[in-house]
């Protein structure tokens, strides 16, 4: 098995659908790495960005905070509002920066550097 079925899940819809070499998430005591075969756990998300590593390419989500069920064949997320940063055409991902930008930024969580979470984000534009 070389690949973890990815779910993202927001109030408004399904973010991300898809099957995926690795994920990396915003853990509340710091990031963690998810590969196929992972030990079964449920983790509390802070606000940060979600990488997903897929065949071919890196996508990655903003998000202010959630929930994570692993297991071994599968990585399920639900946040409450995660924001796209690597889909779309150029114009739409500058547009995707700024909103998730302005989601971190909207996160009172004093355990999180935001600075470093919005150097993340810019990573991507």
């Amino acid at each position: 098995m070389d690949t973890l079925k990815l779910s993202i899940v927001a109030p408004n819809g399904q973010i991300f659908s898809d099957d995926v070499k690795s994920v990396t998430l915003p853990g509340k005591e710091g990031e963690f790495g998810v590969l196929p075969g992972h030990a079964s756990l449920v983790s509390s998300l802070t606000v940060g960005v979600i990488i997903i590593e897929k065949a071919d390419s890196t996508d990655a989500v903003a998000i202010n905070w959630g929930h994570v069920k692993v297991s071994e064949s599968a990585v399920d997320v639900l946040v409450d509002g995660a924001v796209a940063l690597t889909s779309g055409q150029d114009s739409e991902i500058a547009r995707n920066i700024e909103a998730a930008k302005d989601l971190v930024n909207s996160v009172k969580d004093a355990n999180v550097s935001l600075a470093a979470v919005e150097a993340k984000i810019n990573s991507f534009a």
